[in-house]
């Protein structure tokens, strides 16, 4: 499972993080943040559920920061 999100600089939904890391928001909800593959400088972040936050831990396709 590949971590995606939306980058403001190249305007495009679905992009694939690089490097992502889910953290755990103060209201208790799961974010993961990277940067963008295409433009590689750009901080994205993606909302996420805690089932879908488990799975890419799970997969080894992001790393636990909280």
């Amino acid at each position: 499972m590949d971590v995606k999100g939306y980058c403001v600089v190249c305007k495009e939904k679905g992009v694939p993080m690089k490097d992502p890391v889910i953290e755990q928001t103060k209201r208790g909800g799961y974010m993961a943040k990277g940067l963008c593959t295409k433009c590689n400088k750009t901080k994205m972040c993606c909302i996420m559920s805690k089932d879908n936050a488990e799975k890419a831990i799970a997969d080894g396709s992001a790393k636990k920061g909280y």
